[in-house]
């Protein structure tokens, strides 16, 4: 591919004209992993900054130098970031313009709603695609992609490949990170879902309001075609206010464009009803649990109406809907009901706590952490939480991360109102409360969910909550 090529649809600056006509074989952001041929594109992070191994780069064989610094590059563009996202776009032949693709973004709701959006649309008997935080789904194929939004290279390349085996519609997760840092700079989404805003990753953004613009970005008509929106949450008004596209809310509200009436609830599962705006009623029975999952599945039936589906496709499609892998995941231990949960921010949290109050009939056991190298702030509100909902409070080790997890534990501890166990082994932790909780409690095991590691000084070890509580009921029969 021609340089000219990859610097399609973008602004810049090249004195050097002949080098337009060179033949690129790869993009690179990291200068150790340059190639003869190779372009090397200069970014700049919290610990590193591209340009200053452009010399190196060079050594390497890199035929030319993409800066956003002045006098630094053979080729200046305004934004390298955003530039890095254009020629990944370019790089993998922009197929993500001949797919639907579908974006989901807020602090909680993004994985489930991606899923059983891709339940439904795959009850249709269509090709799907999948990219988030359990990693990237291509037509029954999983792929790690370490990021619940890839970088713009990866997330290109993974386009292309559901593009090659047919895959026509794309549900995907949209992180506050990958929109303030322009990943998804280049693609065009039929339906973009805004979930919630609630405290997370202020270790980033700094205020709740940066935090909340950063998602709001989303919706705008150069990256969104159509908007959906939860009714009632926090910075709706925002969004309505900064937002130049087509809205549509979905919620419990009489004025929500899809709004939901709750039937029957149970830890089997909810049925509903969900009326429309001229008033269509469609009866919805799902193995999902919670007021949060009835929200989630509202999304997901506005999403389809969005992308064109009748009717009969989508309450097909429902009845192909899964609990999502860590997502209130129910396990049973005689009257014991364990959940495990994904659940990592104070918001997540409540709500799982909320709905395991309103279903349970015996006592509320609570066992989480919190990950380390994160937010901070968000550890003694959690704590409140958790013993404001629950009957017992067990505080645990998550992902430590670079921190230690005593001191973790502590914070989390200062928002706590009573006693607490403190045990920092997650896994002793667990097996404790499964040992001696035996008569109708609810257990919830939150933070994890179906994540495969522990993170402890820059290594994961392999660790799992299910594989704790399988073996530990095994042994224990």
């Amino acid at each position: 591919m021609k340089l000219y090529e990859l610097l399609r649809d973008m602004e810049y600056k090249c004195e050097d004209k002949s080098l337009l006509k060179k033949d690129v074989v790869d993009l690179k952001i990291d200068n150790r992993e340059i190639k003869t041929g190779d372009v090397f594109i200069a970014l700049k992070g919290n610990e590193h900054n591209g340009n200053d191994y452009i010399e190196q780069a060079m050594q390497s064989g890199a035929v030319a130098v993409i800066s956003d610094e002045k006098g630094k590059g053979d080729i200046e563009v305004p934004n390298a970031r955003l530039a890095y996202s254009l020629m990944s776009k370019n790089y993998f032949e922009r197929k993500c313009d001949d797919m639907k693709i579908v974006a989901v973004t807020g602090t909680n709701g993004k994985t489930s709603i991606c899923n059983i959006t891709a339940d439904i649309l795959r009850g249709t008997g269509k090709k799907i695609g999948v990219i988030g935080t359990l990693g990237a789904e291509i037509d029954g194929e999983f792929i790690d992609t370490g990021f619940t939004t890839p970088d713009p290279y990866i997330l290109h390349s993974i386009f292309k490949n559901m593009y090659d085996k047919g895959v026509k519609y794309v549900v995907m997760e949209a992180s506050a990170h990958a929109i303030a840092l322009n990943k998804l700079e280049g693609i065009k989404f039929e339906v973009s879902v805004l979930t919630n805003i609630t405290e997370d990753h202020l270790d980033f953004f700094g205020t709740m309001d940066n935090y909340a613009d950063a998602k709001i970005g989303l919706f705008n008509s150069q990256m969104t075609k159509v908007g959906l929106y939860c009714s009632g949450k926090n910075y709706v008004n925002t969004l309505l206010e900064k937002s130049n596209i087509p809205l549509f809310s979905y919620g419990f509200s009489e004025d929500c464009d899809y709004k939901a009436l709750i039937k029957e609830k149970s830890f089997d599962g909810t049925h509903f009803e969900i009326i429309d705006k001229k008033n269509n009623k469609f009866d919805i029975k799902t193995p999902l649990i919670g007021q949060f999952n009835i929200e989630n599945t509202l999304s997901a039936f506005a999403i389809c109406k969005r992308l064109g589906l009748n009717d009969n496709e989508i309450l097909q499609g429902i009845k192909e809907i899964k609990p999502v892998e860590g997502r209130f995941n129910i396990i049973k231990n005689g009257d014991v009901n364990i959940v495990v949960d994904f659940a990592h921010t104070p918001d997540g949290l409540e709500k799982v706590l909320e709905t395991a109050k309103d279903l349970a009939k015996g006592k509320i056991v609570a066992i989480f952490g919190c990950g380390g190298n994160r937010d901070r702030l968000k550890r003694p509100i959690m704590g409140e939480i958790a013993s404001r909902y629950a009957d017992e409070v067990i505080l645990t080790s998550d992902n430590p991360r670079y921190e230690t997890p005593i001191e973790i534990i502590k914070e989390i501890k200062k928002g706590v109102n009573g006693d607490c166990l403190m045990i920092e082994n997650r896994k002793e932790a667990i097996e404790y409360a499964l040992k001696n909780f035996v008569d109708n409690e609810t257990i919830i095991i939150a933070g994890k969910g179906a994540e495969k590691y522990q993170e402890i000084n820059g290594v994961k070890y392999p660790y799992n909550d299910f594989d704790v509580i399988e073996k530990f009921l095994k042994n224990n029969k």
